[in-house]
C-alpha cells in the first residue's frame, strides 16, 4: 500500500508540472469567437469596379474619384475596372468575373435596383464587401451610397416651375429608362409637378445620358414646338448649345453641376440664359470607396449613405464661380471633396485618374 501511495503521489506531481507548463485556455469573446483568431486584414486589398455607361463624362469622373480615394487610402493595392456599355445581363457577367478574380470588395453603379440581387448576395456570402454608388440596390447586406435622386429632381423642377411663374410648357429630358436613378428622378419630378397644375409636360425623352443624343433631342424639341422650360437629368450644356444652333432665345434650363453648364450660366447670363445647377457629384464613387475601406478594415459604416443636393442658380454668382474650374472637362464636376469621406488632394488627384500602382 505504501508503494502504491508513493506512486500515486509521484503521478500527481508530474501532472501538476505538465499543467503548469501548458498555455492557459484562450479567452472567448462575445459571440463565441476566440481571441486567438487572426485579426482582420488592414491592407493589401483588391477592389473591383463595375460601370456600364461608357463615353459619359460623369461616369468617367466617378471612376477616377474611386481610383484617387483608393490611392490616398494606402491600404488598397489594386483597382480592377470593368467598363462597358450594357444592361443587367452584361453587368451580372461582369460582377461574376470580378468575384472569380478574388476581389475583396466590389463598387458598382447598378443597372437595376432588384435584378442584380442574386449575384450581389452571392458575393456578400463569400465575404466580399459590396457597395452600390449613385443608384440604389436592394440586395441584403449591400452598402448603398447615393445622392438623393428624388430630391435632385424635385428641387430642380420646383425651381423651374417657380421660374415660369407656375404656368407653362416644359420638357422632361430623362436618363436611361428603367435604371434606379432615372426612376427616382422621375418620381421627384412628378412630385414637384403635382403642386403646379398649370405646368404642362409637352415632351418626355430618354437621353441615355448621352450628350449627343440629348443635343439632338433638344434641337428637335425647340424647333418643332413651343417650349417654355427644360428640365434635364444632367444633359444640360449640350441642350444650351442648341439654342445658339437654332438661333432661338434661351428658356430656363435645369441641369447638374457639370462644369460646362456652370460656365454657360456664368458667361451667358447677359444673353438671357437663366438656369439652375443641381449638385450631383461624381465623387460619390470616392465616397463608396471610403465606405468599402471602412467595412474591410473592421469599422461599421452605415448601410445607407445619402448626400443632399443643392440648387445653385442664376443670380448666385459666387456659388456658380465656386463650382466652375476653367481647366476641367465640360462633363466633369469640381465638387470632389466630400467630407468626411474623401482623403485625396482635390481635383488634381481625381484628374490624374491613377489607381494604386498605376
Amino acid at each position: 500500500m505504501k508503494v502504491l501511495s508513493k506512486l500515486f503521489a509521484l503521478l500527481l506531481v508530474l501532472a501538476l508540472a505538465v499543467t503548469g507548463c501548458a498555455a492557459p485556455p484562450a479567452p472567448v469573446a462575445d459571440g463565441g469567437s476566440s481571441a486567438a483568431e487572426a485579426p482582420a486584414e488592414t491592407s493589401g486589398f483588391t477592389v473591383g469596379v463595375s460601370n456600364t455607361l461608357v463615353g459619359n463624362g460623369w461616369r468617367e469622373q466617378m471612376i477616377c474619384a474611386i481610383k484617387a480615394e483608393a490611392t490616398a487610402s494606402g491600404v488598397v493595392d489594386k483597382v480592377i475596372v470593368v467598363n462597358r456599355n450594357g444592361g443587367p445581363t452584361e453587368q451580372i457577367a461582369d460582377l461574376e468575373g470580378l468575384i472569380s478574380q478574388g476581389v475583396d470588395a466590389i463598387i458598382l453603379n447598378p443597372t437595376d435596383r432588384d435584378g442584380l440581387n442574386a449575384v450581389l448576395e452571392a458575393a456578400i456570402a463569400q465575404g466580399i464587401v459590396v457597395v452600390a454608388v449613385d443608384q440604389a440596390v436592394t440586395a441584403e447586406g449591400a452598402y448603398v451610397v447615393t445622392n438623393d435622386q428624388v430630391a435632385y429632381a424635385q428641387n430642380g423642377a420646383e425651381w423651374l416651375f417657380e421660374q415660369l411663374g407656375g404656368a407653362g410648357k416644359v420638357a422632361e429630358m430623362r436618363g436611361i429608362d428603367g435604371v434606379p436613378a432615372d426612376t427616382d428622378r422621375h418620381n421627384g419630378f412628378m412630385a414637384a409637378l403635382a403642386n403646379y397644375p398649370d405646368i404642362e409636360v409637352v415632351a418626355e425623352t430618354f437621353t441615355g445620358w448621352d450628350p449627343s443624343v440629348g443635343a439632338q433631342q433638344t434641337l428637335d424639341l425647340i424647333t418643332t414646338q413651343e417650349i417654355d422650360g427644360i428640365w434635364t437629368s444632367g444633359i444640360d450644356y449640350p441642350a444650351v448649345e442648341q439654342f445658339t444652333t437654332a438661333n432661338l432665345p434661351y428658356v430656363p434650363i435645369v441641369g447638374a453641376d457639370n462644369n460646362g453648364f456652370v460656365k454657360q450660366l456664368l458667361e451667358l447670363a447677359g444673353d438671357g440664359l437663366v438656369g439652375a445647377a443641381v449638385t450631383n457629384p461624381p465623387a460619390i464613387g470616392a465616397v463608396g470607396m471610403s465606405i468599402a475601406i471602412d467595412a474591410l478594415t473592421g469599422n461599421s459604416p452605415s448601410l445607407v449613405t445619402t448626400l443632399n443636393p443643392e440648387v445653385i442658380a442664376t443670380g448666385d454668382t459666387a456659388g456658380l464661380e465656386a463650382l466652375y474650374a476653367p481647366d476641367q472637362q465640360p462633363g466633369w464636376s469640381t465638387y470632389v471633396n466630400i467630407a468626411p469621406y474623401t482623403h485625396y488632394n482635390g481635383s488634381a488627384d481625381v484628374s490624374a485618374c491613377k489607381g494604386p500602382g498605376e
